[in-house]
């Protein structure tokens, strides 16, 4: 049992303002808080090489708390910048040649689909797109009638950016398994908004962000590379962190997934990450993944009693994302008057996921996503705000 109580306590925002606004930049808690100022006032104190020296322990521990999360090993654990880095890091080490062929979705992430752009320049890959189901998600069907002997590499986003569809991630990684198919998936929106089992799913690769539903700071996320995989990779970029230089003209991988990383990044932003993830599992994901659904399952009820509201999430079992449009009412004026309300919601762009957009003729959508710290009443303010607007 989640203590909503306990949780909104330590998030200090929650008292002045609704914050339904998740899938951007989760309000972080005050022990993720607490834990970057301490490293910041000690790199004040002490400088920063004696402070990351004395926090050493603690910052070896997130490989093991991000191991916990997705129940991965330490050893397949690499920490960066953001999401979009540990997806690159992943996709650009996969060797391409002409005639090979990526299978991806229809909601597929801009950032990823413009690296599968640059590849097929550059080497002459041919991208191919799954088509859906009848319910919005990837046709696994298809996708398995879709695979011959070029096909190098199955590449997906989870939970898109613009709603709450959640892929078919575990039956695309037995498809994967079955024919030897690295398998790269986009858990931005997923990781920390439900659970996420890597040996169940079935990816080779997954990249993450800290700061959505981890409720973790900006400037964070990790990449799992799975062991078998991960000794065939050579990174895009590396250092000497990555590959140390062992002779003149020699350098060598580190054996571990960190010869994705380098060796210069921010200490206290990773204290930060690891503190936002041992919260989460300290609360435990399959009880934040039920809230999560309970929080989301109620605005759409909420909106779908509105007159000249559309809600555009597809899927059988939609996630905590929740995409909609108003007759009449722009998205961006929709969060202004919201924000004006004390209600913090977003937009989605359809150049974020351009060809589910054009395919489904997607305008601007407004984008709210409740999480678990969030309450009931929260989400029928937002519904009321709404219903106030329809109504002028």
């Amino acid at each position: 049992m989640i203590d909503i109580e306990r949780i909104r306590a330590e998030t200090p925002a929650a008292s002045r303002l609704v914050y339904l606004h998740n899938a951007g930049a989760a309000l972080m808690p005050a022990p993720v808080v607490a834990a970057m100022k301490q490293h910041i006032d000690l790199e004040s104190d002490i400088g920063g090489y004696a402070a990351a020296d004395r926090e050493s322990d603690r910052l070896d521990a997130i490989y093991g708390s991000v191991a916990r999360l997705l129940n991965a090993a330490p050893d397949e654990i690499a920490l960066v910048e953001n999401a979009t880095v540990a997806w690159q890091m992943a996709f650009y080490a996969l060797p391409f040649r002409e005639g090979d062929r990526i299978l991806t979705a229809e909601a597929e992430y801009a950032a990823n689909y413009v690296a599968f752009l640059q590849a097929a320049k550059r080497t002459g890959v041919t991208i191919d797109v799954v088509p859906s189901d009848s319910s919005g998600e990837l046709d696994v069907h298809a996708l398995e009638r879709m695979i011959d002997e070029r096909v190098k590499l199955i590449a997906i986003t989870w939970v898109p950016t613009n709603g709450g569809l959640v892929n078919p991630a575990a039956a695309i990684g037995k498809i994967a398994r079955a024919h030897g198919i690295p398998y790269l998936l986009d858990a931005c929106q997923a990781v920390g908004q439900m659970a996420v089992d890597v040996e169940a799913v079935g990816c080779d690769m997954l990249s993450a962000t800290g700061r959505k539903f981890l409720r973790g700071p900006r400037g964070t996320g990790f990449l799992y590379v799975r062991r078998a995989l991960l000794q065939r990779l050579e990174p895009p970029m590396i250092d000497h962190f990555a590959a140390p230089w062992v002779s003149r003209d020699e350098y060598r991988l580190r054996d571990d997934a960190r010869r994705f990383e380098t060796w210069e990044n921010n200490y206290a932003a990773r204290l930060g990450l690891g503190a936002a993830i041992d919260y989460a599992l300290d609360i435990g994901m399959d009880a934040i993944e039920e809230r999560c659904r309970l929080l989301a399952g109620r605005l759409r009820r909420g909106l779908a009693a509105l007159p000249g509201i559309t809600i555009r999430d597809l899927g059988r079992s939609p996630g905590a994302i929740v995409s909609f449009t108003m007759a009449g009412h722009g998205a961006d004026d929709i969060v202004a008057s919201s924000a004006t309300a004390g209600i913090t919601i977003g937009a989605s762009d359809p150049s974020s996921t351009r060809i589910d957009a054009e395919l489904r003729s997607l305008p601007h959508l407004v984008r709210a996503s409740p999480h678990y710290y969030n309450t009931e009443a929260e989400v029928d303010r937002l519904v009321a705000h709404l219903a106030d607007l329809t109504s002028r």
